[in-house]
């Protein structure tokens, strides 16, 4: 592994002499601004952080730092803190230390110039490979730390081939060669996801090629990896997790044996995809994509609304693409996955100082969109303080950073996109009617894909072109019964969730044909019901008679068999079904259904 890729990792025996317990759960992450360091914290471990050479952490040329500044101590699942009568004190999340308080893994301790992040690492245990609920919660948590203090992140997506036991042997020579702040977890039958937290491009496809080499010296082994970064290639887990498995599939089409390949920067994946119009087969498509063309032309702010996953971001780009800012940039800020805390920072840039771990000047969105446009996506998870400011910067055409009173004047077309209903959030006082009318400009309403069923099957046959291409295998066409089958179900997670299906197919259909038994379950439980060449109705939320009543038994049972199958796992259960988390959770309170004890 090269220098660049390894972060200076040190443990507490090293520096107290304390002998490290195997099952430490708690560290530190600390940082000085150039580089970070890990932190092992067995119970009892007491470390002091200052100027002197005699502080367990010493940083002799921090001028901030007194000469002992702060000590922490564990104490079982906590960390004591205790600011040892400093000149600049000591914060806990931006609050100053009066005494001891006590911290938990999540929270920041800011001493001088230094941040230490309290962390949790669950135990080695004898499964290597923790389970793909793990990898959700891990990456989530690492991406939010990763953005509240601007420290790079890169994903790791690995798929093994070859006999279950070389697997279990290559998986525990990548387990035990990790960082113990590196985690590695599950993804579907054959993949595995490595986070790999303080690292950037550089240094994830060094690890990377590092973790091939050890996988490849178990005997009857091949193995292929894709890497994304934050924020390279995406700033949200979703979108991290996506951009690996895209180069994940590259890899494994671009060489028999495998290799590892770096995703591409979002900026390059919109230019590829640039020549590709959105799917209108159907009326309804024909008349939204029309609208959208004629409002591009104009500098109107425009308001798209739709369920989740029918394609409010393709829209929002065909704008951009067909509007005279096409030569700017298109920058798109999903306000639901940045905490509360650092949106006003991602939208309008902070300076230098204006906050604790704010050590250089940033430009918000709408800076870095200039020129340009600037998709505001689930505009309606905006908190209430920040719709008066947006509100602001919308009619003034100004923006200011946090810490600065200057204002910048901004030029940027806005879009914004929600699936939620705006006016009954404005009547319940949770949005604000002004802001909602300066963003309704002109309103369009994306439709599910539900509503048009003369799409599914264009879209169906471009995902299958896309997936085969990348994997290699030869396009693939399509039975009359899975014709049928794909036509006649609801599709509740839209476009999103036939992409997932159809790459599923696929996967599953390396040549030949997809057929109805390579399609997700609940698909094909649609396709049982007589009346599937009637054009679906939209999914009630409550049994009113429009679903027959033996389709819906069909589907309850097999939810339920799915729950009771992965012990109450709501990932692995959405999964085993060929449909998405959120698409099972609409499900199961349709059908008054509730996950069984998870098995231990």
């Amino acid at each position: 592994m090269g220098e660049r890729a390894r972060d200076q990792i040190e443990t507490v025996e090293a520096l107290t002499g304390m002998e490290q317990p195997r099952d430490s759960a708690l560290y530190l992450v600390v940082y000085d601004g150039e580089r970070s360091r890990v932190l092992d914290l067995p119970d009892g471990t007491e470390v002091t952080v200052g100027r002197s050479r005699g502080a367990t952490v010493s940083f002799p040329g921090d001028e901030r730092l007194s000469r002992v500044h702060v000590k922490l101590r564990r104490e079982g699942e906590r960390i004591a803190v205790e600011d040892l009568g400093s000149r600049n004190g000591t914060r806990v999340n931006g609050h100053p230390v009066s005494g001891v308080v006590h911290a938990a893994p999540g929270d920041a301790v800011d001493a001088g110039s230094i941040t230490l992040l309290v962390a949790r690492r669950a135990p080695r245990r004898a499964a290597v490979v923790e389970p793909e609920q793990a990898l959700e919660e891990c990456l989530t948590a690492e991406v939010f730390r990763a953005t509240r203090y601007a420290r790079p992140l890169s994903l790791l997506m690995m798929r093994l081939d070859g006999p279950p036991e070389a697997i279990d042997e290559a998986l525990d020579r990548i387990a035990r060669d990790i960082r113990p702040m590196d985690r590695l977890a599950g993804y579907g039958d054959r993949e595995v996801a490595l986070v790999l937290p303080e690292t950037d491009p550089a240094g994830g496809a060094a690890i990377g090629e590092r973790a091939l080499a050890l996988a490849r010296t178990a005997p009857g082994v091949s193995v292929s990896a894709g890497l994304a970064s934050l924020p390279e290639h995406g700033r949200s887990p979703g979108a991290l997790i996506d951009a690996a498995r895209t180069a994940l599939r590259g890899a494994r089409r671009g060489a028999s044996t495998g290799g590892l390949a770096v995703a591409r920067r979002a900026e390059e994946s919109r230019d590829r995809d640039r020549d590709l119009e959105p799917e209108a087969a159907d009326p309804r498509s024909r008349q939204t994509l029309q609208l959208a063309r004629r409002v591009a032309s104009a500098p109107t702010t425009v308001l798209l609304l739709g369920e989740t996953g029918t394609g409010k971001e393709v829209i929002a780009e065909l704008i951009h693409r067909s509007s005279p800012r096409a030569g700017r940039p298109f920058v798109r800020l999903d306000c639901a996955s940045v905490p509360p805390t650092l949106l006003e920072s991602e939208l309008f840039g902070h300076e230098r100082g204006a906050f604790t771990g704010a050590d250089r000047r940033k430009l918000g969105y709408f800076e870095a969109a200039g020129g340009g446009t600037i998709l505001l996506d689930e505009i309606g998870e905006l908190p209430a303080p920040l719709q008066a400011k947006l509100l602001t910067a919308l009619e003034r055409r100004v923006v200011t950073r946090l810490g600065s009173t200057d204002e910048i004047p901004i030029d940027v077309r806005v879009i914004a996109a929600t699936h939620r209903d705006l006016q009954e959030e404005v009547a319940q006082g949770r949005f604000r009617e002004d802001l909602y009318y300066r963003l309704a400009v002109f309103t369009l309403f994306v439709p599910p894909l539900r509503d048009r069923p003369g799409d599914v099957m264009p879209l169906a046959i471009r995902f299958a072109r896309q997936f085969a291409t990348e994997l290699g295998q030869p396009v693939p066409g399509f039975t009359h019964p899975a014709r049928a089958a794909l036509e006649a179900y609801d599709w509740p997670g839209n476009v999103r969730e036939l992409r997932n299906a159809i790459e599923r197919a696929v996967v599953l259909t390396p040549g030949g044909i997809i057929d109805l038994p390579a399609l997700p379950e609940a698909v094909q439980v649609r396709a049982s019901d007589p009346a599937r060449s009637e054009p679906a109705a939209s999914p009630p939320v409550e049994l009113d008679g429009r679903v027959p009543a033996q389709l819906q038994e069909m589907e309850r049972r097999a939810i339920v068999a799915a729950l009771e199958a992965c012990g109450g796992n709501q990932t692995q259960a959405a999964r085993r079904l060929g449909i998405s988390r959120r698409s099972l959770i609409y499900k199961m309170e349709r059908y008054g259904l509730k996950s069984p004890p998870r098995s231990r």
